[in-house]
């Protein structure tokens, strides 16, 4: 091989390592922003844990009980503040994550992609946040409550006569941490779930999906949100009926605002000229008649 194709490859090669490199100090910045996040939130780890648990609070007091989890192992309270504070940290250092990815996306997109792209990266986040608003606001409440219904409550003072057995008693004495997974479970569930307009809108934009293609599949996207809602939910039907109405209504207002994309861009392509009618004109019987007659005169 030669000294010029040497120089070649090594010249070539040469912005592939300075990529990796900033993608290197990028990823550092992040992972020390998100444990920073995680450090200050494990310093506040208990009154978030009680935030979290305000909706289990509510629900137990409309039912004249007392709001007490408990610890079934000695580690179990270390661990709630480390996902407590996993939560946290993520929600804090994600602005910045966010920043970061920016900044190493943004030196390769063209000024008009800038424009379509940055919209997509501030409503991710704020689609996520309102997901998960939705989901501890609204629908844990009534999950929990749905499943305090099958408490047994032994009729107290009940005097137990002879050889009878005193009434049986099957009351709510939650584990800290199952509480904990299963309120971040809809949390995440419900926030991922609500990403679903901004990703087919970017989608639609690139044009991966199209809205007629959106609108023709979608008994196929009911079976297949009905199948998610049985997956990510607990089993109780109220739960699966909210986030299936949820997606499927996102579904929807996905379909909606793709068309609106597409409407742009045609609109677009017609100004600047590289819009191409034609189909339409080929339609045109008046055009299929003005061929048949130039074909019968060059004949």
């Amino acid at each position: 091989m030669s000294n010029t194709d040497t120089d070649e490859i090594e010249d070539s090669s040469a912005p592939l390592i300075e990529h990796l490199a900033e993608l290197r100090n990028r990823l550092i910045h992040s992972v020390v922003a998100f444990l920073i996040g995680m450090v200050i939130c494990f310093t506040v780890a208990t009154p978030l844990f009680n935030f979290l648990t305000a909706p289990l609070c509510q629900v137990l007091a409309d039912r004249g009980q007392d709001c007490d989890l408990i610890f079934i192992s000695p580690q179990e309270g270390f661990f709630v503040a480390i996902k407590v504070s996993l939560l946290g940290g993520l929600i804090l250092s994600f602005p910045y994550i966010a920043l970061q990815m920016w900044r190493f996306v943004a030196p390769g997109l063209y000024r008009t992609e800038k424009g379509a792209f940055l919209p997509f990266l501030v409503a991710s986040p704020f689609m996520f946040i309102l997901g998960g608003a939705f989901a501890f606001y609204v629908v844990t409440p009534l999950a929990y409550d749905f499943f305090l219904g099958f408490q047994q409550f032994g009729a107290e003072g009940e005097a137990v006569e002879a050889g009878k057995a005193a009434p049986l008693s099957v009351v709510f004495q939650g584990s800290a941490q199952e509480y904990l997974n299963l309120t971040i479970k809809f949390i995440v569930a419900f926030g991922l779930c609500f990403q679903l307009p901004v990703l087919l809108t970017l989608m639609g934009k690139a044009g991966l999906v199209s809205a007629d293609g959106l609108g023709g599949v979608r008994k196929y996207a009911v079976v297949a949100i009905l199948i998610l809602a049985a997956l990510v939910t607990p089993p109780d039907v109220i739960t699966q009926v909210i986030l299936f109405t949820v997606v499927y209504g996102l579904y929807e207002i996905s379909i909606f605002l793709v068309r609106r994309v597409e409407k742009k861009r045609e609109e677009k392509l017609r100004e600047e000229g590289y819009y191409d009618d034609e189909e339409e004109e080929f339609d045109d019987p008046m055009m299929s008649e003005f061929d048949e007659d130039a074909g019968s005169d060059d004949r």
